[in-house]
């Protein structure tokens, strides 16, 4: 399954989108019949979907891997963990493109919020949020 999902990524950067979701998707069916449902491969399995979908510029089908991910991640994880940030970039990106401002702010805000409480001041991502926020 990794080596299906890496060749998924390897095409999606190439934007050869329609090889890329094939390998994707059989990265998540294997994964899907050999780990239990709430393994977090499974997450990387959807964000790499909703990554694909979302360089196609299909972000209702990218939204929708996007917040399947956050869901496994708000089930398996505390709600201040850093990890959660992920989603809530996504989701808050496919927003903007969507040009819903509000919920991408709602949802940036979210991670900016567990990102700020849970790296210490130093982390480059701290220094990464101060800059998009300007």
């Amino acid at each position: 399954a990794t080596l299906h999902g890496n060749i998924g990524s390897a095409y999606n950067k190439m934007d050869e989108y329609a090889k890329a979701l094939s390998y994707h998707e059989k990265a998540l069916e294997l994964r899907q019949k050999i780990l239990p449902l709430n393994h977090p491969d499974l997450v990387g399995s959807y964000d790499s979907l909703g990554l694909v979908y979302d360089n196609m510029e299909e972000y209702s089908t990218a939204l929708s891997f996007y917040e399947k991910a956050l869901e496994m991640r708000e089930k398996n994880l505390p709600s201040n963990h850093p990890d959660l940030t992920t989603s809530y970039k996504n989701i808050s990106g496919i927003y903007y493109n969507l040009k819903d401002y509000s919920n991408a702010i709602l949802y940036y805000e979210r991670g900016v919020n567990i990102e700020q409480h849970s790296l210490l001041p130093t982390d480059p991502s701290i220094k990464d949020v101060k800059e998009n926020v300007s």
